[in-house]
């Protein structure tokens, strides 16, 4: 993957800034679109175990985990990242998740994929498409999107060119459609908010890529600086709930030998987000699944600017 250059790098910002053609607002919505600001697109959930989430929970009490993505706006151009539980979530469960990991891993009906919402709403497709990492609950909504072309770490191709069917894998039935435009993304090494390598897409420090390895080899976060000036950061699943960053705990043990590669790494991550809190005590930290967080903030159509 090493002769994927910085000119094709490079080449995502610039093709992000051209794509305001293909993927343009509603013609008619409550109030202005943002200039700069993002949505969040609940396409499914479940309820588990307290404790699997939150350290120190009840293993009695059940609360919601979100499956969403998460649509980006800057200026007139429209960016998925992430792509929640897609049209085929079943299919694909089927063939590609373990019969042993099934009462684990699992998502309740009814399930409101991504492509239909925004479809709905009037929005012509979207044409990027950025992934965290490769997992069936961050990727399955790929297939929807044939127009666009998909984005992912340079570190995370790997995965995605040898998938298999597993818990903790990228799958065929999501990643290796036919016809799927798969483009690297390579991280530059130009420190942001205390991360070593980072990616402006659009070159005016209001949407960045860092790098956040452990959960996966490539996994990513984005920072997002909004119209009103406020910033968040979406750190898809170094940890599951910000009250695991705010304690700087791991996941519970059995899951995260299933689902981190690395869980020394993917702790080291978890610190670093904390450092970055503190660091930036009015930074918002959004974690791909977590319900109350996502819940304050509100949900497509609805624009947080």
């Amino acid at each position: 993957m090493k002769y994927f250059s910085l000119l094709q790098s490079f080449t995502l910002a610039a093709a992000l800034l051209c794509g305001a053609a293909h993927a343009q607002a509603p013609a008619a919505t409550p109030s202005a679109p943002p200039q700069v600001g993002f949505s969040i697109i609940k396409t499914g959930k479940v309820s588990v175990a307290e404790r699997l989430l939150v350290p120190d929970g009840s293993l009695s009490k059940k609360i919601d985990t979100n499956f969403s993505a998460f649509l980006i706006k800057h200026k007139n151009d429209y960016l998925l990242f992430d792509t929640g539980l897609g049209a085929n979530i079943e299919t694909q469960y089927a063939q590609d998740m373990p019969y042993w990991a099934r009462l684990a891993f699992k998502f309740e009906k009814p399930v409101v994929p991504v492509r239909k919402q925004l479809d709905a709403a009037g929005f012509a497709p979207i044409q990027k498409v950025i992934i965290s990492h490769g997992h069936w609950d961050h990727a399955s909504g790929v297939p929807d999107f044939p127009e666009a072309e998909i984005f992912a770490a340079e570190e995370e191709m790997h995965s995605i060119k040898h998938a298999e069917s597993g818990a903790a894998t990228a799958w065929p039935s999501q990643v290796a459609t036919p016809g799927t435009r798969w483009s690297p993304l390579v991280l530059q090494p130009i420190a942001h908010k205390g991360y070593a390598q980072s990616l402006d897409l659009f070159n005016d420090g209001s949407v960045v890529l860092v790098a956040m390895p452990g959960h996966t080899e490539g996994s990513i976060g984005m920072f997002v600086t909004v119209d009103s000036g406020k910033c968040y950061f979406f750190i898809g699943d170094v940890a599951w709930k910000s009250a695991a960053i705010q304690a700087g705990a791991p996941k519970f043990w059995a899951a995260s030998m299933v689902v981190d590669r690395n869980r020394e790494q993917t702790l080291r991550s978890v610190e670093q987000v904390r450092d970055v809190a503190r660091k930036y005590p009015d930074l918002v930290v959004v974690p791909a699944h977590d319900a109350a967080v996502q819940d304050a903030l509100g949900y497509f159509p609805a624009w947080v600017r």
